[in-house]
């Protein structure tokens, strides 16, 4: 059996409410430890969620706390034990692919803002104006200039998805332009629909909670701006 402790293990599951069985990283006990996964069933003995994940924005995640106390799980359910020399970490083409998938994700959040924010133009009609807001010419150049920022992030995704070579330093500057251009949509669907944007019961103040996480995922902008930098600058 593997055992461990408590104070050994606390981590934020993603998506930890709704998991029958959960992927661990674990160190063993062993005189030379082993790392590698292990395979935890959500309804073994000492494995508790802590409900901790109380953020503004990607609340579904539902990542929260993670405590494993003297729960005692059978060594077959460990994936890959190796010691720490014999394991390499993540490739660079991992990193990058990884990095890119971010770029997506929020590029999904501001479409889907863009999306709402349409149907609500076309459908609004103040009393004062007696037709949509779509037939205002300041609405349609606002639509527009989100439409230029969705067509510029859907177009730096996809290149980066079809070079089998994409590098991370590329991929880095990929997914920031596409997380301040994402921000740059959802905040501007916001400004144009007014407090309609910020009603509990319209999505759009959801998605602006969660399109600024993007700023907070790995690469953030001044890490991949610098990196960038030295490159071009020959800097180490």
């Amino acid at each position: 059996m593997a055992r461990q402790r408590a104070q050994d293990l606390l981590h934020r599951g993603a998506g930890a409410p709704g998991l029958r069985w959960m992927l661990v990283w674990l160190r063993t006990d062993e005189e030379r430890p082993r790392i590698g996964s292990l395979l935890v069933r959500a309804d073994t003995p000492g494995v508790r969620i802590e409900e901790s994940w109380d953020q503004a924005g990607l609340r579904a995640s539902g990542s929260h706390d993670v405590v494993f106390e003297d729960a005692l799980v059978p060594l077959e359910h460990a994936v890959d034990l190796r010691l720490p020399e014999e394991r390499g970490g993540p490739g660079a083409q991992h990193g990058a692919w990884n990095t890119l998938m971010i770029a997506a994700l929020y590029t999904g959040v501001a479409r889907a803002a863009r999306d709402w924010l349409v149907g609500f133009l076309k459908g609004r009609v103040p009393a004062n104006l007696g037709r949509p807001l779509a037939t205002l010419p300041r609405m349609q150049e606002a639509v527009g200039r989100i439409e230029a920022l969705l067509a510029t992030n859907d177009r730096l995704v996809d290149s980066g998805a079809r070079d089998a070579g994409l590098e991370a330093a590329e991929a880095g500057l990929i997914k920031t332009v596409a997380a301040e251009n994402a921000i740059a949509v959802v905040q501007e669907a916001v400004a144009l629909c007014g407090n309609h944007a910020l009603a509990r019961s319209n999505p759009l103040e959801r998605h602006l909670r969660d399109v600024l996480c993007a700023r907070i995922h790995t690469p953030q902008p001044d890490s991949a701006y610098g990196v960038a930098g030295r490159r071009a600058l020959g800097v180490n």
